[in-house]
């Protein structure tokens, strides 16, 4: 114990202490010399003022032991240690000047008095050592780590301002590569033509020129914070056409402890070219009601569900109930949430309840036991060919799942029910966002039955959640293409999780009862544009380098994508991206009527008959590319087991 504790101290504060040691030793040189050019170069020892070299020493040390100038870190000099370093060496020289004209004064001793002109040459000779020194150390560091790596890459970084200088920085100190920094490039035409810490900055025409013409290119890193997303989107446009690799910063506040390394800068990724202008959240009013109550979210595990339970942590509740069948998921989220969120996790209990939404005894074990103030229900299956494949399970899971789970909702006293939607349960061409459809409907129709208010949110496509087509075309260009894609007009909207997740929050907080939210999804994007954009973003040419296929329409899929039916309207909210959809609220018991059939029709296995309530129930749903298609057509039968 004493000697780990011994161990600890020395490397702890030996080093600082060498560094004082060595700042005193500069004192006592820029002393000497100060001394002998005062004097014209000529010593006499015997006249030597050993008295003003002692005082000015030891007001040298006291006020270095106050301010600190050696607890640097010597190879990471910068301006601030600098600084430091001038105001010790000039407040313990106007100490010692000071002090010694007052001893003077005090015993009318003129052999007191240090010089003032010793004192000033002293000054300047120390400063200038000091900080020579510790930036001749940091050069000859910098060298050696350089030297020892393999060649150089060459960088130009995007934006001269203060996040560009900390990514020159940052790149220059890494040691595990070599970064040869070009230039930086710059909007401002008050900063092109100039340099910054010694580097160029261009102009992106001039630097295209330059740069980016030849066989070997340099990679572009985007370093300026908060840049618009247009913006954004018009320089990786304009960089990509040249296959370089564009790479990006994150923002400031997601550095790791503050501190930027260049394993956090990225390659720029589609999600950040199809993003919008952050989302402003009334994060007060989500606090206010979540904060310490008890929150259930079904679908955990999934994308959007284990989203929902990141953002919520941060509002404070008692306890979030974590109710998914995945086990393997579940696990992996508590771990990565304990892991991320360290701190943020306290006061807030995390409670894992691996189940199945279909399975009404055990989700009612759930609510007795933990009685949740909220539900959000995320629990769904969404994959469009696979359930047109597969009703019994879409309509088992999406319909009497959400059925079970609201039920339980208003048996146990839930004083908010959220359910998240779909585009694709608007004017539905397939089982899947028929199933969703008939899960709005029934949460609509609960309502006004008890103290319980019943809200639904619709959105369209989730970047980056599974069987997003984005993980799919970048495991197809990884592999080399072809990259599919249905057909060349096909249409969708796209959010990041993020952003669905905080508008699901926000749609919480304003939601009163029976309203089906519709979120803002911006433009919507041509899926083809999308894959050309994807590859061209991996440094590939499109059809020369990386093929796109077109492969036909799947089972169930549209062409485009609707947020209302032609008969829905919206109302606006306080949110400019929240509208609430005005949709007819349909009978408590007509719905009960439609969950009856489909569960007499579970029984029976009948896929057939499923589709069919859901046609009846659900006039709007017309199928598409779909064996299905014939109940649509009168007189017209299908064949049990028809496949699609």
């Amino acid at each position: 114990m004493k000697h780990s504790l011994s161990a600890e101290v020395t490397n702890r504060f030996a080093p600082r202490l060498v560094v004082l040691l060595l700042d005193l030793t500069v004192t006592k040189f820029a002393f000497l010399f100060a001394w002998t050019l005062r004097f014209n170069f000529t010593v006499d020892l015997a006249n030597w003022h050993w008295n003003h070299f002692l005082g000015l020493l030891l007001c040298r040390f006291f006020v270095f032991l106050w301010i600190r100038p050696f607890a640097g870190i010597i190879r990471h000099t910068s301006v601030e240690d600098a600084l430091l370093i001038g105001q010790a060496v000039t407040l313990s020289s106007l100490l010692a000047g000071l002090g010694s004209y007052g001893l003077k004064l005090l015993f009318n001793d003129p052999f007191l008095y240090i010089p003032a002109s010793i004192l000033a040459i002293e000054y300047f000779i120390c400063v200038v050592l000091l900080i020579g020194i510790r930036l001749a150390i940091k050069y000859l560091y910098h060298l050696l780590i350089t030297s020892s790596t393999n060649e150089s890459l060459s960088v130009l970084i995007y934006g001269a301002g203060a996040m560009g200088i900390h990514t020159k920085d940052t790149l220059l100190h890494d040691r595990t590569r070599k970064y040869r920094i070009l230039g930086f490039i710059d909007d401002n035409p008050a900063k092109t033509q100039k340099t910054v810490q010694g580097v160029r900055v261009f102009s992106l025409r001039e630097a295209s020129t330059l740069f980016l013409q030849g066989t070997h290119k340099p990679d572009v890193i985007l370093a300026i914070d908060a840049l618009p997303v247009r913006r954004r989107n018009e320089i990786a446009n304009f960089l990509i056409q040249y296959q370089v690799s564009v790479k990006i910063v994150p923002s400031a506040q997601s550095w790791i402890k503050g501190r930027l390394s260049t394993g956090q800068i990225r390659d720029v990724r589609i999600e950040d070219l199809l993003g919008r202008p952050p989302i402003q959240l009334d994060n007060a009013a989500v606090s206010d009601i979540v904060r310490g109550q008890v929150t259930l979210v079904t679908g955990a595990a999934g994308s959007i569900g284990s989203e929902l339970v990141r953002q919520l942590v941060l509002h404070k509740p008692r306890e979030i109930v974590l109710v998914d069948q995945a086990e393997s998921a579940l696990y992996d989220l508590v771990f990565t949430l304990r892991h991320e969120l360290g701190d943020k996790l306290t006061g807030t209990v995390l409670s894992v309840q691996i189940a199945d939404v279909t399975d009404v005894e055990r989700i009612r074990r759930t609510f007795d036991t933990y009685r949740p103030a909220f539900v959000f229900h995320a629990a769904a299956y969404k994959h469009v060919p696979l359930m047109e494949d597969h009703p019994y399970e879409a309509v088992k899971v999406n319909a009497l799942g959400t059925k079970i789970v609201a039920d339980l909702a208003v048996t146990f006293g839930v004083s908010k029910f959220i359910m998240v939607s779909t585009d694709k349960a608007v004017n539905p061409t397939n089982v899947m966002g028929a199933t969703k459809r008939l899960a709005e409907m029934y949460v609509q129709s609960l309502n006004g039955t008890s103290e319980t208010a019943f809200i639904a949110t619709r959105f369209g496509n989730v970047l980056g959640s599974s069987g997003s087509v984005v993980p799919i075309f970048k495991r197809q260009i990884e592999a080399g293409g072809p990259v599919t894609v249905t057909h060349p007009e096909v249409i969708r909207y796209f959010m990041t999780i993020p952003e669905a997740c905080q508008l699901v929050l926000e749609a919480a907080v304003m939601g009163r009862g029976g309203e089906v939210f519709v979120f803002d999804m911006g433009q919507p994007v041509r899926i083809a544009d999308l894959a050309r954009q994807m590859i061209r973003l991996s440094g590939y040419e499109v059809d020369k380098e990386v093929v796109l296929r077109f492969t036909g329409l799947r089972p169930g899929e549209k062409l485009f994508e609707e947020l209302l039916n032609t008969t829905e309207s919206t109302l606006p909210t306080h949110h400019p991206k929240i509208k609430i959809a005005r949709l007819h609220t349909p009978d408590a018991d007509w719905l009960q009527q439609a969950m009856f059939r489909l569960k007499a029709a579970l029984r029976a296995d009948d896929n057939l008959g499923l589709v069919n309530i859901l046609k009846e129930f659900i006039p709007e749903y017309i199928s598409n590319n779909s064996p299905y298609q014939a109940l649509d057509t009168p007189n017209v039968s299908v064949k049990p087991g028809s496949t699609v």
